[in-house]
């Protein structure tokens, strides 16, 4: 069977599938294809060269650990590239991630609740992987993490929260070793919830006032945990500890006021929020990303002003996902934005507003100029009796 491995986990006698690298005229790449690696010298190059490879299962050594389940890859990408794409083709790329991110969180949380030290090894690979699929295409991983199931919730959301950090530092201009760090500090913000009795945290309906007091002792579990690990920094210490801190005071542990909540805690804040508000819980459907927006906007005193606009640009006014009615009487959903006219998104249309029958859906882009047509206003699903919007853009959820 196919399986993607780092190629730090590389060793002589597995069999080379594939690499995951840019298609180029280097004899190299193409005589070390499906073939039994053997040579010391080969692999130390491709360690040098290259983050990723498949190799098979069937044909050769297979001496991976706890590695992710076997998987058919799609047209072999490299991981690295950033190259900007379309939404259908990073949605494919963005379903392996989730899928690896998933599967990483559920082993370091797993960890973290047994007691044991967490290995965080993979964590900057996983965070380099999603920042670059934030820079192919800003809206594929964050909108498709949406989609996720109930069971799977805390660690889906660790990996939403990620690609929102990472997105949102982008759009704040901060620098490389910053994006990384909020990247990371999204990906751990909530591994303190381990440590929180799993009938609390996994309870299919709201919390009583004393289980809320129980589940408020998250962020220092978190801290304590992320204290025994190496290679984690103090500020995503403060984001594991702060992420509930509110800017009028009235948030938790410490009740810390404006500038006295550091920035990457800040922009935990409204990532963790606007990933928890979007997913379905046992007790809650989750809202729609448009009307998220909304409602958060008008919570005065929870998040920072400047910040809080900043993230309306990440997730942009018509997120990906968004129902909207357009001025020509057709319901659509959001697919893509535009960057530089953020009122004219791509929209696929498949239904009358006036005759409310189905048509067959195509995708119009707003902004071209010879169509003449706009978005009305933002539509709730079940107000059209629309069971699943999400197939509209996303085709399948995350895996």
């Amino acid at each position: 069977m196919l399986r993607k491995i780092p190629v730090s986990d590389l060793t002589l006698g597995m069999y080379i599938h594939e690499f995951c690298r840019p298609r180029i005229n280097d004899p190299f790449w193409a005589a070390n294809v499906e073939r039994e690696l053997s040579d010391v010298a080969v692999l130390r190059h491709i360690q040098a060269s290259t983050r990723e490879v498949w190799i098979d299962t069937r044909l050769g050594k297979n001496s991976v650990e706890n590695s992710p389940a076997e998987q058919t890859p799609p047209e072999c990408f490299d991981a690295a590239e950033t190259a900007p794409c379309s939404l259908e083709l990073e949605l494919a790329r963005a379903r392996l991630i989730c899928g690896r991110a998933k599967a990483a969180v559920m082993t370091m949380f797993s960890d973290a609740r047994m007691g044991r030290a967490m290995n965080t090894e993979d964590v900057d690979l996983l965070v380099e992987e999603i920042s670059t699929s934030v820079m192919r295409h800003p809206h594929a991983l964050i909108s498709l993490s949406r989609l996720k199931t109930t069971d799977e919730y805390t660690y889906m959301h660790s990996v939403a929260v990620c690609a929102l950090m990472v997105a949102l530092a982008r759009q704040m201009d901060l620098n490389e070793d910053q994006v990384r760090e909020a990247g990371v500090a999204g990906l751990m913000h909530d591994v303190g919830k381990m440590m929180i009795d799993s009938a609390i945290l996994n309870k299919p309906d709201r919390l009583t006032y004393e289980e809320y007091e129980v589940m408020k002792h998250h962020p220092q579990a978190g801290l304590e945990i992320l204290q025994g690990c190496e290679r984690v920094t103090r500020l995503v210490m403060d984001v594991c500890l702060h992420h509930h801190e509110k800017v009028d005071g009235s948030g938790y542990p410490h009740g810390l006021k404006g500038d006295e909540i550091s920035l990457l805690a800040k922009m935990g804040a409204i990532c963790d929020v606007y990933d928890a508000v979007t997913s379905d819980r046992p007790y809650k459907k989750g809202w729609d990303a448009a009307h998220s927006v909304r409602e958060m906007a008008s919570w005065k005193g929870h998040f920072d002003a400047k910040v809080f606009q900043h993230f309306v640009k990440t997730v942009g006014i018509y997120p990906v996902g968004a129902l909207v009615r357009l001025k020509s009487e057709r319901l659509g959903v959001v697919l893509e934005q535009d960057e530089q006219s953020l009122l004219q998104p791509k929209v696929k249309v498949f239904l009358s507003t006036r005759t409310r029958m189905p048509f067959e859906p195509h995708v119009i882009n707003l902004a071209c100029p010879t169509v003449r047509d706009g978005i009305l206003k933002f539509e709730l699903a079940e107000d059209w009796g629309l069971l699943d919007v999400a197939s509209m853009w996303a085709g399948q959820p995350a895996a």
